[in-house]
């Protein structure tokens, strides 16, 4: 990501994000979410939970920097949104948002919250240092760097 890019948070492809979820506040599973490729506004990648990759196909807005994308069992929507750390020059992405169980799964109808994290080097000056990021960022980042069992 070059500088210009910096000032404008976008969904960096391919890319690789620790996936936390759960279901009235009680943590369901965690797992890996790729985003392999962009085509216009249609994405498509894979989330791996408990060893088990899924494709996924789904939409992503620049301008809103929203994203939403289906699995087997389930569907996401969330929010782009970034949280920069100028003094160890990493950039992290944050997503969040909701999610609805789907048939097959036995939880169909369900529905939960999610968050989903990466990283990426901070290559410009920072555009959002204020507050903390939220504690899913942590624990999702440990996925992805701590704990090789998940994927």
């Amino acid at each position: 990501m070059n500088a210009a890019q910096n000032t404008s948070l976008s969904l960096p492809i391919p890319s690789r994000w620790g996936l936390s979820t759960n279901i009235a506040g009680r943590p369901m599973v965690m797992g890996v979410l790729t985003f392999d490729s962009i085509s216009g506004n249609r994405i498509t990648g894979t989330a791996n939970f408990r060893g088990t990759p899924f494709q996924i196909t789904g939409a992503w807005d620049e301008n809103t920097q929203r994203v939403s994308f289906d699995t087997p069992f389930a569907s996401f929507s969330g929010l782009l949104q970034n949280f920069d750390d100028p003094a160890i020059r990493i950039r992290h992405l944050i997503l969040s948002g909701k999610f609805l169980m789907k048939a097959p799964s036995l939880q169909a109808g369900e529905s939960g919250e999610w968050v989903a994290a990466t990283d990426i080097p901070l290559t410009g000056p920072p555009t959002n240092t204020g507050g903390l990021p939220p504690v899913g960022a942590f624990l999702t980042s440990d996925l992805l760097y701590n704990n090789q069992r998940l994927y």
